[in-house]
C-alpha cells in the first residue's frame, strides 16, 4: 500500500499513522500529543455532510479533526472500508 493523507480516506477505513507534518503553525505537535504518533492504528468513523470535520478513532478514543489538520497526518491503509 502507498502512503496517503488521513483526510483522503473514506469512512470505515483502517490505517496506521506513518508520520505527522508540523504545519504552518506547529499544529502537528498538538496532533502527536493527542495520539497521532507513528505506528498508531486509526479508523475513519464518520464525516460531516460537507466533509468537515471528520471523526476518527485513535487509541479507543473518538476525535474530531478539521480536514486541514487531517491533511498533516500521513497514513498507510491497512484495511478496506467497512460499511
Amino acid at each position: 500500500m502507498c502512503p496517503t493523507r488521513l483526510s483522503q480516506l473514506p469512512t470505515g477505513s483502517h490505517a496506521v499513522v506513518l508520520g505527522v507534518d508540523q504545519g504552518p503553525s506547529g499544529e502537528g505537535r498538538r496532533l502527536q500529543e493527542i495520539g497521532f504518533v507513528p505506528g498508531t492504528p486509526v479508523i475513519v468513523e464518520r464525516k460531516a455532510p460537507l466533509g468537515d470535520p471528520i471523526v476518527f478513532e485513535v487509541r479507543s478514543t473518538r476525535l474530531a479533526l478539521r480536514r486541514r489538520a487531517a491533511d498533516l497526518i500521513e497514513v498507510e491503509l491497512t484495511g478496506e472500508p467497512t460499511g
